[in-house]
């Protein structure tokens, strides 16, 4: 460990003295000795520096004033004067004026070369610097067990914390996925770390102040880092797995006990009531896919049903609002712009299905986060892969479509507009400040060109149905 004046002192052989009364830094560790014979050795020092003389310059009293403030200012722990060549003791006024300075000053005898001290500092400073590096290598080969026996982040974080003798935190945008304490990191009270992983789910590393680094947080926010990647490899495969099982449960390609017993498989008990939670992202979705999700829905299955990420959650309901509300947060603090949908609470493979549909068609709704609605005629068609409702659709519009594509007309509009407004004529005319003859008009070419009358109730509901499923199919890349 490293020596200070006190140590120096203790140490027979050197046979030095306490010349002085001052004892301010008498037990601070000494960085260096430092030998001048200058009268102002201010320049040459950074501080920490034991300075020896023998006042060979310091002839008066105001020479050897000057010199002890000179070396008090800079930062020194002590001066050693040595005697028996220029002066036969040291000067009563270089011992009062460090009283002064409350700088400790040693007599150095003169059959004590100054080189002797020096080696006496430079090999304690070298037995610390050993000393730190064993412990730095012990700590590493500790942190790098702790995830190599299977420990992971918890064990790594819990040893560091014990290295520093401090609290540690980790958090990943709105999730704590480790605090060893109830308090939340602040910047006042804690050091943080980035732990970068060229991905969006970079974590930051809190260290609460105090606390003496020796170097190990540099090793452990390699570890963190690479424990993290692994983390994201493993969330993707997982998450891959469980869709597969869900999009045969969505698809209905499974028999009910064999859908109960793959779900079962992948952690999902659809014999009580769960949740879906789907959230969408057209801009983010391959980060949305394999981001983390907040602390609250750890223990909830996430899986890739296509490009969208899929939430079960075993719940009644009554905590699907606030669970859907914090992963639009979470999501928003990994800079994924997510539309969230919210399914209903059901039991049994079925039940799953149908929240799934009840998601996909409230997420349509564009909101950051959608209430579940009653299930509409058209998710439900949707729901089945048997019913080619797409090429259904497009068969019943194409013919609209492409003649405003030729004539830059706006039948597709017209139509729509008359589908929201209930079939009124003159409600129509109004949005689109059109003349009613003129909405009559177009009503007439788009009975012509498809064979569907809007006037009339069946055929109104096919055209509506066609343009539903429309929307849902451009939403879903069907």
């Amino acid at each position: 460990m490293a020596i200070s004046l006190a140590m120096l002192l203790g140490a027979q052989s050197l046979r030095l003295s306490k010349a002085g009364l001052a004892e301010t830094t008498w037990h601070h560790d000494i960085n260096w000795v430092a030998v001048t014979e200058l009268e102002d050795p201010q320049r040459f020092l950074n501080g920490g520096e034991l300075v020896l003389t023998t006042g060979m310059r310091l002839r008066s009293a105001p020479e050897q004033r000057r010199f002890v403030r000179q070396v008090q200012r800079a930062g020194a722990v002590g001066i050693g004067f040595g005697t028996g060549l220029t002066h036969d003791d040291v000067p009563p006024a270089l011992i009062a004026e460090a009283n002064r300075w409350g700088l400790p000053v040693v007599r150095v005898p003169y059959e004590t070369p100054f080189i002797a001290i020096g080696k006496l500092v430079a090999d304690a400073q070298s037995a610390d610097h050993v000393a730190k590096l064993e412990r730095l290598i012990a700590g590493h080969q500790i942190l790098a067990r702790a995830l190599l026996t299977g420990g992971g982040l918890t064990q790594l974080l819990k040893h560091l914390g014990g290295m520093l003798r401090t609290d540690i935190a980790l958090t990943q945008f709105t999730a704590h996925l480790y605090n060893s304490t109830s308090e939340v990191p602040s910047a006042q009270a804690w050091a943080s770390y980035p732990i970068p992983t060229g991905r969006r789910d970079a974590c930051t590393l809190w260290v609460r102040l105090p606390f003496e680094d020796s170097g190990i947080i540099g090793y452990a926010q390699n570890l963190i880092s690479v424990e993290l990647n692994n983390m994201v490899k493993q969330r993707q495969a997982q998450r891959a797995l469980c869709g597969q099982v869900l999009e045969d449960v969505i698809h209905g390609a499974l028999e009910t006990s064999e859908a109960q017993r793959r779900l079962a498989g992948v952690g999902v008990n659809s014999t009580r009531r769960n949740v879906v939670l789907l959230a969408v992202s057209a801009a983010h979705h391959k980060a949305l896919v394999s981001t983390s999700v907040p602390q609250s829905l750890e223990n909830a299955v996430a899986a890739v049903v296509g490009q969208d990420l899929v939430v079960v959650v075993h719940d009644d309901g009554g905590a699907a609002t606030a669970l859907a509300s914090q992963l639009s947060s979470h999501l928003a603090e990994a800079g994924i712009h997510a539309t969230i949908g919210i399914g209903g609470a059901y039991t049994k493979p079925n039940g799953l299905r149908w929240s799934y549909f009840e998601a996909r068609d409230a997420a349509s709704h564009g909101l950051p986060v959608n209430e579940p609605e009653r299930l509409s005629l058209t998710s439900l068609l949707l729901a089945s892969e048997d019913v080619p409702l797409a090429d259904m659709a497009n068969e019943s519009l194409s013919p609209l479509r492409t003649f405003d594509a030729a004539h830059g007309s706006e039948l597709m509009t017209t139509l729509e507009s008359y589908l929201n407004h209930n079939g009124s004529v003159a409600a129509v005319a109004e949005a689109l400040t059109l003349h009613r003859n003129t909405v009559r008009y177009r009503l007439a070419q788009i009975t012509e060109l498809t064979g569907y009358d809007p006037s009339r109730t069946a055929d109104r509901v096919q055209l509506w149905l066609a343009l539903a499923v429309t929307r849902l199919g451009a939403r879903q890349g069907t």
